[in-house]
């Protein structure tokens, strides 16, 4: 009597077996990441993290014997994927740091620690003891970590973890994990609620009295969604360093010509100057890196209350 299915070839089966398997962890992977990949660098190592143990660093780290130690970590209960990737000949790790910090912008992420340079500790304990890639062992001064978190449409907590560093044959890397979290992790400045700040974006500045921004059509499609909001206002603060010679009310001035330059522009792409907040600080605030150069112009837009909100 015929069967009411065709048997298939045990040969054929298996091969098909072993192609789902295969697929699964690329499909795991893909469902872990929230972030895109920066253009100009290739994957070179992927690897599944699921641990109810999860530990990551909110502070400087350092060793002692043969231990790792920081003032502050946590372990977590998380879910997500952790992607080794190799920055092109002639593109920088700066160029990738901004790349993944502009889509956390976006997202309204909350940096909850960051460090440069020297101050993070020793690139081969990051490399081999906290992030288990020894690719990523380089020079102590040209390394960058940060720790961001935010909550996504669906309510869903991620953690995204951020390392750049520079090789001593030059080469740059990047190492990004992006991490849900379990409901009941819990993780001091990371709430619920959605914050109504946005940015900073960063936008540096050149000249002095013909001022120049280095302003392109990503930064501006990223204002554009952070500014979709009904009524939210942009705070044009404009940064400047403090020339030889030069008094501090003269570097103020160029800074508020700064903001001013800003201003039209923005008011020109569509964004009306009633919704700008201008403040020119110029070098009375001290915070440089090299994504923050001294003379600079921070974007930060802020959403109107919701109704409830506030006092009234």
């Amino acid at each position: 009597m015929p069967t009411s299915c065709s048997s298939i070839p045990t040969s054929v089966g298996r091969a098909v077996t072993l192609a789902m398997i295969l697929l699964l962890p690329s499909l795991t992977l893909a469902q872990n990441q929230v972030l895109m990949d920066f253009p100009q660098a290739e994957l070179e190592d992927e690897r599944i993290i699921s641990s109810a143990f999860h530990q990551v660093m909110l502070s400087p780290i350092r060793e002692v014997g043969s231990e790792l130690r920081a003032e502050r970590s946590e372990r977590l209960a998380v879910e997500g994927s952790g992607r080794l990737l190799e920055i092109a000949p002639g593109i920088t790790r700066q160029d990738a740091w901004r790349w993944y910090l502009e889509q956390l912008q976006t997202r309204n992420a909350a940096i909850l620690f960051q460090c440069s340079g020297r101050e993070c500790g020793r690139s081969n304990v990051w490399a081999n003891q906290v992030f288990g890639q020894a690719m990523l062992y380089g020079r102590d001064a040209r390394q960058d970590y940060l720790v961001a978190g935010f909550e996504d449409r669906e309510g869903q907590r991620w953690l995204v973890v951020l390392y750049t560093v520079t090789r001593g044959n030059q080469r740059e890397y990047v190492w990004l994990e992006q991490l849900q979290l379990s409901d009941e992790a819990s993780l001091k400045g990371l709430l619920g609620k959605p914050s109504r700040l946005a940015g900073p974006l960063i936008v540096p500045w050149h000249g002095g009295i013909s001022v120049r921004l280095d302003w392109d059509g990503e930064t501006r499609r990223i204002l554009e969604r952070m500014t979709a909001v009904p009524d939210s206002r942009v705070v044009i603060a404009a940064f400047s360093g403090l020339e030889p010679g030069e008094t501090l009310e003269a570097a103020v001035e160029r800074a508020e010509r700064a903001a001013n330059t800003m201003s039209r522009l923005l008011a020109r792409s569509g964004l009306s100057s009633s919704r700008h907040i201008i403040h020119a600080i110029g070098p009375m605030v001290r915070f440089t890196t090299p994504e923050r150069p001294e003379n600079r112009i921070e974007l930060l837009v802020i959403a109107p209350p919701e109704e409830g909100d506030g006092d009234g």
